[in-house]
């Protein structure tokens, strides 16, 4: 028998999650009722309280209350949620989550979700979840489900919604994932533009007994791999495609954040970084490029995307905001060079080959960085420079046994 949480607004939503926590109940579960509303009093009772909730936070919820200002209760409620689900899933005490709600709603319980570690079974029955639920996932792997019509009292059509949504959740928490074999994980950074490299670089890592999980540096991918590692779970780290900071430098679409890059420190894990694609900046349609690019060299990818070279200058911004990043690294690291080039695109007779662009990189690396630099006269992809990279992980991973 598994504990949910069933977290909502209870003084405008109580009726609709008192239904989800009998339908839970009904099939053998506890419910854990939790208020998070801050309007009016609570129209059932919780098994814990919003003032409970908001003492996680060291939160004055009277005081807040007595503000009558709806949204900054609710931000309030973001800070508070997660530290008292956090808590109470570190404590074992819980072993799902549910939700449902509206725009205030599903900012409250999804910021409590997005606490919660990858796997942890977590559902928010949501009014907005046809739209652009990337704010309110992150990086997280939070189900979301649409409501169909306002989840405003139990109807024909909610009743049948939130039935399923229970049936969902107590899923969840009944099936045992099958992990397999425990191998020790690394996680690698890819795009199309270094598939081969870390195709081959895969293949020599499995080879050694390791677990391999691959991400595309498409900006979400960039996030994620970034909190898979910063979760303390990976041996190693294999970026090799450190393109999404092209993007958030120039002002690309796929930029992972400011964020990008510090995760290995935090977590003090190994790893091996190359400047694998920092030759393109990612747009969407030849139309959608900004007017400030005009004159550029781009490269149409896709009708979809379309590619702009970067600069010597931004390239040499880059190799600064690089070797910023990685200095920071306390566990064995390396910054690989594949001088020939850093994508598909930038070999020599490619439409993105630079050789001065690809210098002001490579020299600024070398130059800023305090990492150990091994140059190559090779192209990204070619299989001798994966090869390369994947040992040198593999050694840096048993010297810091």
């Amino acid at each position: 028998m598994a504990t949910i949480a069933v977290l909502g607004t209870l003084d405008s939503k109580g009726e609709e999650h008192a239904f989800l926590a009998a339908l839970i109940q009904q099939r053998g579960h506890q419910a854990l009722l939790i208020d998070v509303g801050t309007v009016g009093p609570p129209t059932v009772v919780p098994a814990v309280t919003r003032e409970e909730v908001a003492a996680t936070a060291g939160l004055d919820l009277a005081k807040l209350m007595a503000k009558k200002d709806r949204g900054e209760c609710v931000i309030a409620m973001t800070q508070a949620a997660p530290r008292l689900l956090a808590k109470l899933v570190a404590e074992g005490k819980i072993q799902g989550v549910i939700s449902l709600g509206g725009g205030g709603g599903t900012a409250i319980a999804t910021a409590a979700m997005r606490a919660l570690p990858l796997g942890f079974p977590k559902l928010m029955v949501s009014t907005l979840a046809a739209g652009n639920v990337a704010p309110y996932l992150g990086t997280k792997d939070i189900t979301m489900m649409p409501s169909i019509a306002d989840v405003a009292g139990l109807n024909r059509l909610s009743r049948v919604i939130f039935t399923r949504a229970a049936g969902a959740i107590c899923g969840m928490v009944e099936s045992e994932p099958v992990l397999g074999a425990a191998k020790p994980l690394v996680v690698a950074s890819m795009f199309g533009n270094t598939t081969a490299c870390i195709s081959e670089a895969k293949k020599v890592l499995e080879a050694a007994g390791y677990e391999v999980l691959v991400f595309a540096a498409t900006g979400a991918g960039g996030r994620i791999m970034e909190s898979i590692i910063e979760s303390g779970i990976v041996a190693g780290v294999l970026d090799v495609t450190t393109t999404e900071w092209a993007d958030e430098l120039v002002g690309g679409v796929l930029t992972a954040g400011p964020e990008r890059l510090d995760a290995v420190a935090k977590a003090r894990v190994p790893a091996v970084i190359a400047p694998g694609c920092l030759d393109m900046v990612n747009f969407g349609e030849r139309a959608s490029v900004p007017e400030r690019f005009a004159g550029r060299l781009f490269y149409q990818h896709n009708p979809q995307i379309t590619l702009m070279r970067t600069s010597v200058a931004e390239s040499q911004q880059l190799g600064k905001i690089i070797a910023e990043k990685i200095n920071r690294y306390t566990a064995p690291a390396a910054l690989m060079i594949p001088r020939r080039a850093i994508s598909v695109i930038s070999a020599p007779g490619q439409p993105f080959h630079d050789a001065a662009a690809d210098e002001a990189l490579f020299s600024t690396l070398k130059a800023e960085t305090k990492l150990p630099v091994e140059e190559f006269d090779l192209e990204i992809n070619q299989p001798e420079f994966a090869q390369a990279c994947a040992r040198k992980l593999i050694g840096l991973m048993q010297a810091q046994r």
